[in-house]
């Protein structure tokens, strides 16, 4: 008997020895069951493609740092991943400005895949610093872009496409109003939400590159549109979510086509007394829009046009959801006798909005806010006139 259980425990031991020099490095926070198998000189917090596209969203999620280590004009110009600031990891020294302040901020690096340590390498050099939430996607921007999810490309990339007269349609997903003030160069316009409409403007080689863009990092509709085009089969879709408001900032205000006359907002009436009128007809002033919401915000109905998902998100307390699509099948539940202000995150949805309910409900006394705003989920919010 104890030759048996000494062969027992032998086996046993083994066994377990066996198992141990198997184990591999788990990914950090993810749901997936896969081991990934770590290689010398990696960083060991690493994550997968089911974690990495939970934290992947435009508008960016709060709290998290995208951070691509490739080269810029080589890789990160031509594409990555949606919302992923460029620190290049051989110039990492030169970028640390653009770190956040926070040093617990999730930071979730990536390079060209798994043979490529620069995004180790970058893990390691921001932990020196102080960082204290890191992760590393190993798998990298070739998985994701494999993978069929949305790539983007930067400003460069696009003034390159104008530059060099390529094939590239640039689209500017924003309502005609606003592109009619100013659009990138060369850009046509499809409003993402007049898409259907406007398909015929859409190249007929469903292999032509494409670039959506809009109002910048807060606007969904670009994600939205270059949806709807991959939909209809096109195959080399990219988005520039930095948008016109970067382009602007980076090479000036410039003359839209002729198409752009097209869907100008008709003449607005004058706002309620309460509220003061900003820059634009039918808008108000982000003072006065927060002075109203601190002194009588029952006064208006405030009207956010996000879409449900965004509204879920944070949202000024009192403030009802109607995202645009859905605004011309509920306009006549609009109330005749109380001021309306339309609300979204730059002003493009809530000026479509206002637009819209001019042209088929006159009776509505109206208006937007035409500013940067931040909404939180306490129901606070912050708004900023544009410049």
């Amino acid at each position: 008997m104890r030759t048996k259980h000494t062969f027992l425990a032998a086996m046993l031991m083994a066994g377990v020895l066996g198992c141990t020099g198997a184990i591999a490095a788990q990914p950090a926070d993810s749901a997936s069951a896969a081991a990934i198998q770590a290689k010398e000189g990696w960083y060991g917090k690493l994550v997968d493609f089911d974690y990495m596209k939970q934290q992947v969203a435009i508008p960016p999620k709060p709290g998290v740092v995208i951070i691509d280590a490739r080269p810029t004009a080589r890789k990160y110009d031509l594409g990555h991943i949606p919302g992923a600031i460029n620190i290049p990891e051989t110039q990492f020294d030169k970028h640390v400005g653009k770190l956040p302040a926070d040093k617990s901020t999730l930071l979730v690096f990536y390079c060209e895949g798994e043979t490529c340590m620069l995004s180790h390498k970058a893990a390691f050099s921001a932990e020196k610093l102080g960082y204290t939430n890191i992760k590393v996607y190993p798998a990298g921007f070739p998985e994701w872009k494999a993978k069929g999810m949305t790539v983007s490309v930067s400003a460069a990339y696009v003034k390159k496409q104008i530059d060099e007269k390529s094939a590239a349609v640039l689209i500017d997903a924003r309502p005609s109003r606003v592109f009619a003030k100013g659009s990138i160069p060369t850009a046509i316009n499809i409003p993402d939400t007049q898409f259907d409409k406007h398909v015929a403007k859409l190249p007929a080689d469903k292999a032509t590159p494409l670039v959506f863009f809009c109002g910048g990092l807060k606007c969904v509709l670009s994600d939205k549109a270059a949806d709807k085009a991959v939909a209809l089969g096109y195959t080399n879709v990219v988005t520039y979510p930095e948008g016109y408001p970067e382009w602007e900032q980076l090479h000036g205000k410039a003359a839209v086509s002729a198409q752009a006359g097209a869907g100008a907002a008709p003449a607005a009436k004058p706002a309620a007394p309460v509220l003061e009128a900003g820059k634009e007809k039918g808008t108000i002033s982000a003072a006065s829009f927060t002075k109203v919401m601190s002194d009588s915000p029952d006064s208006v109905l405030v009207v956010d046009v996000r879409d449900e998902k965004e509204f879920k998100a944070g949202a000024i307390k009192g403030s009802i959801n109607i995202p645009i699509n859905d605004l011309e099948k509920k306009m006549d539940g609009l109330p005749k006798d109380k001021p309306i202000v339309f609300v979204c995150g730059t002003g493009a949805r809530s000026g479509e909005a206002y637009d819209s309910v001019k042209l088929l409900r006159g009776d509505l006394n109206v208006s937007f806010v035409d500013a940067e705003m931040q909404f939180n989920a306490d129901g606070t919010f912050t708004v900023k006139d544009k410049s």
